[in-house]
């Protein structure tokens, strides 16, 4: 698995960008994927020093499309990345 299969995609919100300040970025990532594999996976691609990682099981939401039976949207996995104090920001992330 590389670093881009890992990391899918990132989360971009209004309390996502709080944290940005902070140094803190929220990003989907694949649902297999552990804290030091998605810490790795961060440090490669941007070139940043991770300090640590939470993980969340998100769960799909129930939709309904009319008359039929209600299904639901996917589950997946998301990732909120604290960088150390020396660490550079993520480009990305600016002026979102």
């Amino acid at each position: 698995m590389t670093a881009y299969d890992i990391i899918k995609r990132p989360i971009i919100t209004e309390q996502s960008m709080e944290g940005a300040e902070s140094k803190k970025y929220v990003f989907e990532v694949a649902p297999t994927a552990n804290k030091i594999e998605i810490r790795k996976a961060v440090e490669e691609i941007f070139g940043v020093k991770v300090a640590y990682v939470n993980t969340l099981n998100m769960k799909g939401k129930k939709k309904r499309l009319g008359r039929y039976p209600e299904g639901r949207t996917n589950h997946w996995k998301k990732a909120m990345v604290q960088l150390t104090e020396d660490s550079k920001t993520i480009e990305f992330f600016e002026g979102v």
